[in-house]
């Protein structure tokens, strides 16, 4: 099929789901709750610090911008917010200020406001030090963190939070009744998990294509797509949540919303070009693109983002095209906030660490100079806080709910909220209303775990439980809620005869 070819097929099709949706919706009856979408830019500057890793990288050019895209719900007397970002993290602090604004400017509770980072990692700098974060530290931490350290950028956190606040007041200023459906689907090839299981008994993460001593995949991937999309009364679509799980680490080169920007644009190429595609992040603390499986080269950067944004994007566009438009109700949120403790270093491997950080790096080794760095900034952050408030939420649209952690949050965990759901829809958002590092499963932080994300650092380092606990307040808030229904098209017209054109044997003379 040519290209000429697959873009007709694609107006088609797009002509054929605003028609359907529009039969639907002038045939039922008129829908219950309203919804509103918004979009707004927060594209960093370039010469910005680029975030993701664990010293200074700088942006040095633009591939596509970067946005908070909002949706807004009300059945009834209630509205919630759902809150996607281009961002890697979203700070507490930012959170907790956009939700006291927007519950001032335009009325909906803050904790009824969920705020999900993409994790993209070709994005702006809010993290991962946070400002005035290591000010009561030693003159030690305090360089390592400021100078050494990939940095937030106080000017850049503002913004976010400014249009973090006016995406969702624009999305609430735009609710209008509507149609709304929902749905999921599967995609099995843009994911896959990095950690595997050795011949040595422990975990590696991305132990490299080929290598021998390799014994099995040591976790899941979670392929479902699922997705809610609303419709106007002429059946276009006015934005959509979708939620996969996938690390953003395709960097198809510059600023970018990663792969995330290219699921977007299949969406708007099928529906409507000014759609809103709100993305929330899945559990894929250790889910990648990465398939270190496969005896071939990695692709390039931006084919790979295209790759996956795509097919998840692709889809999602098939989710939309099934559902139903209907009500969008009940709508409904419940919160939990645990206090968790840190996992405190070693004051062996500390005395260590601090003589090694006085050190040249090339002369200590890098990577075991940049993990000491850490183990001595994660000291100097146990001694202001030894416990982390972690915010557990569930919002509800209808039969789908989205339950959040604010951590980067293994696979598992999120099959593991899916399995005690009652919801047809539940959709696990990592990196939501803050953000305490990697959350690994208690297997992986065992005897024979291991790998990257179980390194103890300034970033990650909550206690084995803690995705456990997380998970158990999770199903504990759906459990509070009681699933809507999906909606349903109109009923066939009681069977009087077949059709007469066809109620016929054959005729061979």
């Amino acid at each position: 099929m040519n290209r000429r070819h697959f873009l007709e097929l694609g107006t088609m099709s797009a002509a054929l789901a605003s028609s359907a949706s529009a039969a639907s919706f002038q045939s039922g009856a008129q829908p219950s709750g309203s919804a509103g979408y918004a979009e707004r830019d927060i594209t960093p500057k370039i010469g910005m610090e680029q975030p993701g890793g664990y010293s200074k990288v700088y942006h040095k050019s633009l591939h596509d911008p970067c946005k908070v895209r909002a949706a807004v719900f009300q059945d009834g007397g209630t509205r919630v917010a759902l809150v996607g970002l281009d961002a890697l993290i979203i700070p507490r602090s930012i959170v907790v200020g956009a939700r006291k604004e927007i519950e001032q400017r335009c009325g909906i509770p803050g904790n009824a406001v969920m705020v999900g980072a993409s994790h993209s990692h070709s994005s702006g700098p809010v993290g991962m030090v946070q400002p005035g974060e290591y000010d009561h530290a030693s003159s030690l931490a305090k360089k390592l963190a400021y100078e050494h350290s990939s940095a937030a950028d106080a000017g850049y956190l503002e913004q976010v939070q400014a249009e973090i606040v006016n995406a969702v007041c624009q999305a609430e200023k735009s609710r209008r009744a509507s149609r709304t459906g929902f749905g999921t689907g599967k995609e099995e090839k843009a994911a896959y998990n990095r950690r595997f299981r050795m011949k040595n008994g422990l975990t590696y993460t991305h132990p490299g294509k080929g290598n021998p001593d390799i014994v099995e995949t040591a976790g899941p991937i979670d392929p479902e797509v699922a997705a809610i999309g609303t419709f106007d009364e002429k059946g276009k679509l006015i934005g959509c949540v979708v939620n996969y799980a996938c690390h953003a680490t395709t960097n198809p080169g510059g600023i970018s919303a990663n792969w995330i920007h290219y699921m977007e644009n299949a969406i708007r190429g099928a529906f409507n070009p000014d759609a809103v595609v709100v993305f929330l992040q899945g559990f894929c603390g250790d889910v990648t693109q990465v398939d270190n499986l496969s005896p071939y080269a990695n692709p390039p950067g931006e084919e790979w983002a295209r790759f996956v944004g795509g097919r998840v994007g692709a889809e999602a566009v098939k989710v939309l095209l099934s559902a139903e438009p209907g009500s969008l109700g009940p709508v409904a949120v419940r919160t939990k906030l645990l206090q968790i403790p840190r996992r405190k270093p070693n004051p062996d491997r500390l005395k260590k660490c601090i003589e090694m950080v006085q050190r040249d790096p090339k002369e200590a080794g890098m990577t075991d100079w940049v993990f000491a760095k850490e183990i001595v900034m994660l000291d100097a952050l146990i001694a202001k806080e030894a416990q982390v408030d972690v915010e557990i939420q569930a919002i509800q649209v209808g039969p789908a709910v989205f339950v959040s952690a604010p951590g980067e949050m293994f696979c598992q965990l999120g099959l593991d909220i899916k399995a005690g759901s009652k919801f047809p829809i539940t959709c696990p958002v990592e990196l939501a209303n803050g953000c305490v590092g990697y959350i690994p499963t208690e297997e992986a932080l065992g005897k024979h775990g291991g790998g990257y994300e179980t390194r103890l650092t300034a970033y990650s380092n909550l206690i084995p439980s803690a995705g456990t606990q997380m998970v158990n307040a999770g199903v504990e808030l759906t459990k509070q809620l009681t699933p809507g229904k999906f909606p349903e098209p109109a009923k066939a017209p009681p069977f009087k005869e077949p059709w007469s054109y066809g109620n016929v044997p054959p005729e061979l003379s």
